[in-house]
């Protein structure tokens, strides 16, 4: 079942086995906290600017990133402990972005978070791109 893992199963490390249903352990931290974090963002009607807003949302994306990226070189490498305590940072952090963008489209905190998120990942899938699957 393809319900919250997109991982193969030859990456079935990557995942929790949750009730017979594979679940991506760094999903499993971003999207719940995601949605707790916009649903309390719009309760206390945070304001749509904070000075911080930019390098908090960035500090708080790059772990994810910087293992996932290690993951894409080192498959055997990391935990899923970590994958999901980087995946609870990334949702505090998409979760400000998405906040303010659904309130005023595309504004810097977002497209600053895309810029990382491409800035790092491009490059890591076109290194990664070729590599071919464990049988």
């Amino acid at each position: 079942m393809f319900w919250l893992s997109h991982h193969h199963p030859d990456e079935y490390n990557r995942t929790y086995l949750l009730g017979g249903v594979r679940v991506c352990a760094r999903c499993l931290g971003t999207y719940p906290v995601l949605l707790a974090s916009m649903v309390g963002l719009f309760a206390a009607r945070a304001p749509l600017s904070w000075e911080w807003d930019v390098p908090v949302v960035l500090l708080l994306t790059l772990p994810a990133l910087v293992d996932w990226a290690v993951g894409r070189f080192r498959p055997a490498s990391g935990s899923n402990g970590v994958r999901t305590a980087t995946g609870i940072l990334l949702g505090l952090a998409l979760g400000r972005s998405l906040q303010v963008h659904v309130q005023r489209p595309l504004p810097t905190v977002l497209l600053a978070q895309a810029a990382l998120v491409t800035v790092v990942a491009l490059p890591v899938i076109l290194a990664t791109y070729r590599k071919p699957r464990p049988d």
